[in-house]
């Protein structure tokens, strides 16, 4: 039996899989295969790949006399990357972003303790061309996005774990979602001062310094958030910066 094309699985998986994950198809609805083959002018087996991988990172099952349902939120693979994806593009989800906030807290000190400990000369090299490309985005929100995003990836991989290598891809999907808001509070406050005392740690091999100085950025990373979430005119709140 052929299988559908990759753009077109693509697009499916992210259709439905958006829809789940917004809520448009909630938790114990049933999903109705004929009827989304009309919806979506997609044949049998294009369908049915797509909900084959959505099985897979357990947004949905199907049973027997109860036919294809989506699943309990407990039982999704959050850690999943399109998940993650999904999630990410609900920007207005802030609950996602009040776990992914508390799972940094959680994650980033402890790793740049680790990163002090067993950095590598790639690994400032990493760390200081996030910061490079950090001071040379200026006021461009996308080019701050993908420089901090750069630098905490390389500030983990930097620990030389590899589960928490994987944890990258779960604080990606936060910066993505959280520093477009920041940026698009106004002006923010120049953020390499706070980058390059962990970097500055880093290099110094001081494990105590590294994680006191990533615990700082993201507490206040944490209070930037809130003071956004809280304004009544989030594209008027002025923020203070990306972390």
């Amino acid at each position: 039996m052929s299988r559908p094309p990759r753009g077109l699985h693509q697009h499916l998986v992210d259709d439905l899989g958006q829809r789940i994950v917004a809520g448009t198809y909630a938790p114990g609805e049933s999903l109705h295969p004929d009827a989304l083959e009309q919806e979506l002018e997609v044949s049998k087996t294009a369908l049915r790949e797509a909900l084959r991988v959505l099985a897979a990172k357990g947004l949905i099952e199907s049973r027997q006399k109860r036919g294809t349902f989506v699943r309990p939120r407990a039982d999704w693979n959050l850690l999943d990357t399109d998940l993650l994806r999904w999630q990410r593009d609900r920007a207005a989800d802030n609950d996602f972003l009040a776990n992914v906030g508390e799972v940094r807290l959680i994650v980033e000190p402890p790793a740049a303790r680790l990163a002090a400990q067993r950095r590598e000369a790639s690994d400032l090299d990493a760390l200081e061309g996030a910061l490079t490309a950090m001071a040379e985005a200026g006021t461009d929100s996308d080019a701050s996005v993908e420089a901090d995003v750069a630098f905490h990836c390389a500030l983990l991989a930097a620990a030389h774990n590899e589960l928490l290598t994987r944890m990258a891809m779960v604080i990606e999907a936060g910066l993505r979602v959280r520093d477009p808001l920041i940026h698009g509070g106004g002006e923010w406050a120049d953020p390499l001062p706070q980058h390059q005392a962990v970097l500055d740690a880093v290099r110094a091999r001081d494990s105590d310094a590294a994680e006191r100085a990533v615990q700082y950025l993201l507490v206040e990373a944490a209070a930037d958030l809130d003071d956004l979430l809280q304004s009544p005119h989030r594209s008027g709140a002025s923020c203070r910066s990306p972390r």
